[in-house]
């Protein structure tokens, strides 16, 4: 796909001063992202994408339950099997150009192991999950999708706390692209490809007594 854009960019005649232009305008947003990170403290939730900041607006307790409850799982079972590490909304993600605060993150145990103390910059995730809001589904369906996979998440979930649904997409490494149509579960047991071993009923994502059920048989589960 990168290719196919820059193949595409260099037929035209004024390629040059396109990409002189791009570069100009590329510096000044580097220098923007720096004083974004200079002012970003702990008790903000902002993004930086394509040279905006993206303040946070207060969510619906549906939103909230929906991220607590996922965590919940997640981070318990990769806790427990030592399979990485999972955090949720402040973790920073630094990509190429835009720096993202997903709802949730995992990374693999030997990504995992290279982050330190002090670390608030972090690497694209093995797993990326977005919970749906009136104000971030154009984002979360749109330069997000694009951008995570461009540098390498190889599962990006969307969760619809309204329809209690989740969106599972795999990251076609050849294309550097997630599948164009989605796995949609609602009412089904949901596996993830990049935690192995995490199997969960989507239920558990949205109800508290399906959750501490669905928790009590993730410790029982044996290592895989």
């Amino acid at each position: 796909m990168l290719e196919t854009r820059v193949a595409d960019l260099l037929e035209a005649p004024d390629a040059k001063l396109v990409i002189e232009r791009a570069q100009a305008i590329l510096a000044d947003e580097a220098q923007r992202r720096r004083e974004f990170r200079e002012w970003l403290r702990d008790d903000v939730k902002a993004e930086f994408i394509n040279g905006e900041v993206i303040m946070h607006s207060p969510v619906k307790r549906r939103h909230l339950d929906a991220t607590k409850y996922l965590q919940n799982l997640l981070l318990n079972f990769v806790m427990l099997h030592d399979l990485g590490a999972v955090d949720s909304e402040k973790a920073l993600i630094g990509l190429t150009r835009n720096d993202y605060e997903p709802d949730i993150c995992f990374w693999n145990s030997e990504t995992a192991a290279s982050f330190d103390d002090e670390q608030m910059e972090h690497p694209a995730p093995d797993l990326i999950v977005e919970v749906l809001s009136k104000s971030t589904v154009g984002r979360d369906r749109g330069v997000k999708f694009e951008d995570y996979a461009a540098h390498g998440v190889g599962e990006y979930w969307i969760i619809d706390p309204v329809r209690k649904s989740v969106e599972q997409y795999k990251l076609d490494e050849s294309t550097m692209a997630f599948a164009s149509e989605a796995v949609l579960y609602v009412d089904d047991t949901l596996e993830a490809v990049t935690v192995p071993g995490f199997r969960i009923p989507v239920r558990a994502i949205f109800d508290k007594k399906a959750n501490m059920e669905t928790l009590q048989a993730l410790m029982a589960k044996p290592a895989q």
